[in-house]
């Protein structure tokens, strides 16, 4: 491929790095068992308790599988993998004078970044959308490219630590009303005098479990919900519009997810430094790094499983190790990938996945359209609100089968996914190649594909 203005043209061939792509593809597959709960659920019940829409034991096994293994994790996978394709990008930028086209590039590709996450919010309807929350986080990103790995991960580390505080500052005085409420049901069973102190924590304690108990706020709510997706695409759309307006803008959960981004980035460009993500370590690193990881953010999850799933005010260890673990697992899946990637038989098995992070972006977009406009939409299936957890993650282990199959079919003809295509053509200024050459790997810039959730 010819280069464009600026002597900077898109990343082709072999001059990618399989693991990436591989990466990529499974956490953009993986992804859709989270998303796939909030557009085939009731929220106004799922949020009060994640039990009413289904609590049959096979229900909490994968509320807990997908708890402990995937919450989150795919999101941070693709996190550090947009530091990595950051650092690919900008490879010619590494100097402080460094060419102004390499800048000129990455604001350019970040802005249509942003204006293809707002169509994936009010049009597609996606409130979870992470396009428009990567695009706003990158925009911070350049300036730290010179940094070394350790400052990199001292920062990026920044964010799980002033979570850790915030959940140690609600422990500690959660662990002291638990302690108060049982002298007051140990002073009530013995007919003795509570304590005003005990009595205190006891009445809170009440308060805090009636908070979930079905109310007529819950009941408006959930009329309203059920309105939104019993009508046509206008009544379906406003409601989700009016989602992310409220809980985005007016309750700040943006800027939260902005700044969680941005750190988890900031971490794979340091893991981009060290030589790690990109598959440049040994077999015998890669395991070391994958039990470490995945002993302490593992196990660390699935205490909070257990400790979340009475759904009682009592103090949880997961407030404060929620992001670390987060974090931990993610690079455990790193490690894992890159483990598998060492040996024949892994890389056999992973092949698939190449393909489908090649073209994560038309993915991406494709599972959020078949999910809210065909299968649960008022005007599509109409199958929301009639399955568990369970259930949902059947639907999402199909539309995953679905994603993968269509991408590695699309991969036979053409170079890149039609949305990259966009994206990589407008952000050069040039109209790019779209079939699929017979001399070349099927090709997509690093960008487009590192950042879908």
């Amino acid at each position: 491929m010819g280069e464009v203005a600026g002597g900077i043209a898109p990343v082709t061939g072999r001059a990618r790095i399989e693991v990436l792509d591989v990466l990529r593809g499974l956490a953009i597959l993986a992804i859709y068992y989270m998303n796939v709960t909030t557009q085939a659920s009731p929220v106004t019940m799922l949020f009060t308790d994640f039990r009413w829409i289904g609590w049959m034991p096979i229900d909490r096994f994968a509320w807990g599988f997908v708890s402990i293994f995937l919450e989150g994790t795919q999101r941070g996978v693709l996190e550090l993998l947009f530091g990595a394709g950051f650092m690919v990008l900008t490879a010619r930028a590494m100097r402080p004078d460094g060419p102004v086209a390499v800048a000129d590039l990455f604001y350019r590709r970040t802005l249509w970044l942003l204006f293809f996450g707002l169509i994936n919010v009010f049009v597609v309807l996606w409130v979870g959308d992470i396009l428009t929350v990567y695009a706003i986080a990158s925009l911070f990103l350049f300036p730290f490219r010179l940094l070394g790995p350790k400052a990199l991960m001292a920062l990026g580390s920044l964010f799980a630590l002033v979570m850790a505080v915030g959940g140690v500052t609600e422990y500690v005085p959660r662990l002291a009303m638990q302690a108060k409420v049982e002298q007051a049901r140990a002073a009530q069973a013995a007919g003795r005098p509570v304590a005003a102190e005990d009595a205190e924590a006891l009445t809170e304690w009440n308060r805090k479990i009636a908070k979930r108990a079905p109310n007529e706020k819950m009941a408006r709510d959930l009329i309203k919900e059920r309105k939104a997706h019993a009508g046509g695409w206008l009544p379906y759309a406003r409601y989700y519009w009016d989602g992310w307006m409220k809980f985005m803008i007016g309750k700040g959960l943006l800027a939260m997810v902005v700044i969680e981004a941005f750190c988890t980035m900031l971490i794979g460009v340091a893991l981009w430094k060290w030589r790690i993500i990109q598959g440049e370590r040994t077999s015998r690193f890669y395991l070391g790094l994958m039990l470490a990881t995945y002993g302490f953010g593992l196990t660390a999850r699935a205490i909070g499983v257990v400790e979340m799933m009475p759904l009682l005010p009592t103090a949880k260890t997961i407030w404060f190790t929620q992001e670390a673990a987060r974090i931990a697992v993610s690079i455990g899946h790193v490690a894992a990938v890159n483990l598998a990637m060492k040996t024949v038989g892994g890389t056999r098995l992973l092949h698939p996945f190449r393909a489908v992070g090649r073209m994560a972006f038309s993915v991406y977009f494709l599972e959020q359209i078949i999910g809210l406009h065909i299968l649960f939409a008022p005007y599509g299936l109409n199958l929301w609100a009639k399955y568990g957890h369970a259930g949902q993650f059947a639907i999402a282990t199909g539309v995953i089968v679905v994603s993968a199959v269509a991408a590695n079919l699309w991969a036979r003809w053409f170079a890149i996914g039609p949305l990259e295509w966009a994206w990589r053509s407008l952000a050069y200024w040039q109209r790019q190649p779209f079939r699929r050459r017979p001399d070349l790997v099927p090709e997509v810039l690093p960008g487009p594909t590192l950042v879908p959730a």
